[in-house]
């Protein structure tokens, strides 16, 4: 196989970046040698297409391919919502049907969990449950981060970036975003243009507007708008207030400096023009019973939240509280238990458990995040949570060193650990297995670390007594945070058995 060669092949499956991927069989090399299944990523190709290729780099067992014809359109082959769909880099698989999305991500999950965890399939057959879909994947985000630039004309045009590139595809109007963005976007840009105001220019790092940040309270309704700029004003900022105070549901404008170079969006200056320097949104929490799949029911308990410009929230909560709420069932938590929070962030888990348990205790490395925790317990008068600043690694075993005159032979109970895509590290883990809870939950945005995470928290241990344990999977739940993208959230219960000598 080289470049330039031509041909037609079947797609199979989704590669980590939504691109479509075929299989050929190559001839052997010699009599003796078998032949090989070679692998060729296709961007804008869905499962069951059969198209026809161009390819563009050629590598020892894999190659990557430019989509000429498709052939004969897979029967889950849809037309995209979004009119730049194939060139934006946010919606990898808006081409495939959601229902097909959805059996594409149960299969990723449950995959990884086999390939990577080496776990037995028919245990992962047995208790993983049907992924939680969306009732509508569309206009499902709460925030938009929106690059400005300038088109060849000179004018001035916001957007997303292509896949793989700093280069903008025009856009106002994001199918998977908030329709009342579009009206934002619009209003600023007609600023821009009367104003004279120029885009930041990634590459010389000249002009003055970089992105513009737009969060939305699901069900409080209001809307904060941040303007990031390579300064510390904007001109006739007045103006810019008065056309955008009158907005529909707009309570907060503000600017956020930012004069570095690089791919950070927002600086840590900031400064409110107008309104509130936040907005507050609420999580619901459900009583989750299951049948063939997860039943929600209400339970007319919920958390507020205020969030900053700069503070971390989930970007869809209405399938966060979904999330949380799973994460609640397989926390068994009756009222007395101890529970920790790891990679707590604001605090969004660790006060959903709050409301369930006797004490929570969340870690977060990034200082502002906890001081938004503290906050947020506060806002909510709960008062049977502390947040620490630090790394997991460090708090767990001085806390651990403070309670061994209780003598609890579990001083913690349950552990929730969410971290970040490249999930934990080998410290943590080793902590986390030190204190032996009853109990870990496991929240995870990447399938595959997941799954390298848990092959080490299930394998066998022995406490400081000697006596030999090892955690068990029992629940393993997929949820989908974000509909027509790769990414899938999944939640897995452990338990801790003993292991008879």
């Amino acid at each position: 196989m080289k470049k330039d060669d031509v041909l037609q092949l079947t797609i199979e499956d989704i590669g980590s970046d939504g691109e479509g991927i075929g299989h050929i069989d190559l001839s052997a090399g010699s009599y003796d040698e078998p032949q090989r299944r070679y692998t060729i990523f296709v961007k804008d190709a869905v499962i069951g297409d059969v198209v026809t290729v161009k390819i563009m780099k050629a590598l020892q067992s894999f190659a990557y391919a430019k989509l000429v014809s498709i052939d004969k359109p897979s029967p889950d082959r849809v037309e995209p919502k979004c009119p730049i769909a194939a060139q934006c880099g946010g919606c990898q698989i808006q081409a495939l049907d959601y229902n097909k999305q959805l059996e594409f991500k149960q299969k990723k999950v449950m995959n990884d969990l086999v390939r990577i965890g080496g776990f037995d399939e028919s245990l992962i057959s047995e208790i993983t449950d049907p992924i939680i879909g969306m009732e509508d994947p569309y206009c499902y985000r709460n925030k938009e981060q929106v690059p400005v630039g300038t088109d060849k004309d000179g004018n001035p045009v916001t957007g997303f970036y292509a896949s793989h590139t700093h280069s903008i595809v025009p856009m106002t109007s994001c199918a998977i975003g908030d329709p009342e963005n579009d009206l934002i976007l619009n209003t600023i840009l007609d600023y821009m243009k009367a104003e004279n105001v120029p885009s930041y220019d990634e590459k010389t790092g000249a002009g003055l507007l970089r992105h513009i940040l737009i969060r939305s309270g699901v069900y409080s309704r209001e809307v904060m708008i941040c303007l990031v700029v390579n300064g510390d004003s904007l001109p006739s900022e007045e103006k810019l207030v008065e056309l955008l105070r009158v907005l529909p549901f707009v309570t907060s404008i503000s600017i956020n400096t930012n004069k570095s170079r690089g791919n950070v969006i927002l600086g840590r200056k900031l400064r409110v023009l107008w309104g509130e320097e936040s907005i507050v949104d609420t999580l619901h929490i459900y009583k989750v019973e299951y049948e063939e799949t997860a039943h929600f029911i209400p339970t007319g308990e919920a958390v507020n939240f205020r969030i900053s410009p700069l503070s971390f929230y989930q970007v869809n909560p209405k399938q966060t509280e979904k999330l949380y709420s799973i994460v609640l069932e397989y926390c068994r938590l009756n009222g007395h238990e101890t529970a920790w929070d790891l990679y707590c962030g604001i605090g969004t888990i660790s006060l959903f458990l709050a409301k369930h348990a006797k004490e929570v205790y969340g870690v977060e490395s990034v200082e502002d995040a906890v001081r938004d925790a503290r906050n947020n317990a506060r806002l909510n008068n709960i008062e049977n949570v502390e947040f620490e600043t630090g790394r997991a690694e460090d708090v767990l075993p001085a806390y651990v060193d403070r309670h061994k005159s209780e003598h609890r032979k579990h001083p913690v109970d349950v552990i929730v650990v969410d971290p970040p895509r490249k999930g934990l590290d080998d410290v943590t883990i080793g902590v986390m297995l030190a204190m032996a809870p009853p109990r870990i939950v496991y929240v995870s945005c990447d399938p595959a670390t997941m799954s390298r995470d848990l092959k080490k928290l299930t394998a066998a241990q022995k406490d400081a007594a000697g006596n030999e344990f090892s955690y068990k999977l029992q629940r393993v739940q997929p949820v989908d945070q974000f509909g027509h993208t790769v990414h899938v959230e999944t939640v897995v219960l452990m338990s801790r058995v003993e292991n008879q000598p």
